[in-house]
């Protein structure tokens, strides 16, 4: 690893490891707050993640002790006010709300945090797929107690994966929780103990990537859609994607690798 410390706005790391691709936050002097520069540099991160044919699946991580205390608000402020954008235009979203102008991932992130994991940090987290916490995780989703509404997906996905009343609790309070309470709600998936959390990210991402990548897309992308447009809409298009995936080279790997008794190598084709 590099030890040239970062820029003192931050900055984004990526290290590719086979089919993955490690993305890290990377300010750990100001608890990893985010800059404009860090916004722009994160979308390009996942921009790289969707359009590297070579990737399969993406690991955020953070550097240091904390994931993120959020956004940097000095910086972020004024464009905040002029309503604004931190998003470069036609990149990934890495909220991945679907916003005008702005791409949506499809393939697999897995998260890893630890420490300070506040705003921003949880946004960041529910937008992904798996979630492994560190279990020293303080979280909290403070935006009222800033005068400023949490726009970044939680007020959707808090309610969506603990309950109205849960997501309110912590929406309206600001209060703090621990690594269990999100593991009460849906938050994350798997506590670890501290310092331990960003292997255990790798090796969900390992499994996951070792899977025949164009039916990880397909599987992902339904159950999105039965999110969010309810599982009638996901139940449509089952004949027309299984069909489509039964006719993939790796399909037919699939079934070899089962006759044969041995592991599958798919190619993504």
């Amino acid at each position: 690893m590099d030890a040239t410390p970062p820029p003192a706005e931050g900055t984004i790391t990526t290290e590719r490891r086979d089919a993955l691709l490690l993305i890290g936050i990377d300010r750990p002097a100001k608890r990893n707050g985010f800059t404009p520069r860090m916004f722009r540099e994160l979308a390009q991160a996942y921009t790289l993640l969707e359009d590297d044919p070579g990737l399969r699946v993406g690991v955020l991580h953070a550097h240091g002790a904390h994931f993120t205390a959020g956004l940097d608000l000095p910086s972020i402020a004024p464009s905040m006010q002029r309503g604004e954008k931190l998003w470069p235009a036609g990149a990934v979203e890495p909220l991945d709300l679907g916003s005008p102008g702005l791409r949506r991932r499809s393939k697999p992130l897995v998260v890893a945090v630890q420490g300070i994991t506040f705003t921003l940090g949880i946004e960041l987290m529910l937008a992904a797929d798996v979630v492994v916490a560190a279990d020293d995780c303080r979280f909290s989703q403070l935006e009222v107690r800033r005068g400023i509404m949490a726009t970044g997906g939680a007020t959707l996905r808090m309610a969506q994966r603990a309950g109205f009343g849960n997501a309110m609790l912590h929406l309206l309070t600001g209060d703090e929780f621990g690594a269990a309470e999100a593991l009460r709600l849906n938050f994350v998936q798997k506590v670890v103990p501290a310092g331990e959390q960003l292997d255990a990210a790798i090796r969900i991402a390992e499994t996951i990537a070792a899977q025949a990548p164009q039916a990880v897309v397909a599987t992902r992308l339904n159950a999105r859609q039965a999110i969010e447009h309810g599982p009638l809409e996901a139940m449509a298009e089952f004949v027309a994607v299984q069909q489509r995936l039964s006719r993939t080279e790796d399909a037919a790997e699939g079934l070899r690798s089962f006759v044969e008794k041995r592991a599958a190598r798919f190619t993504g084709r």
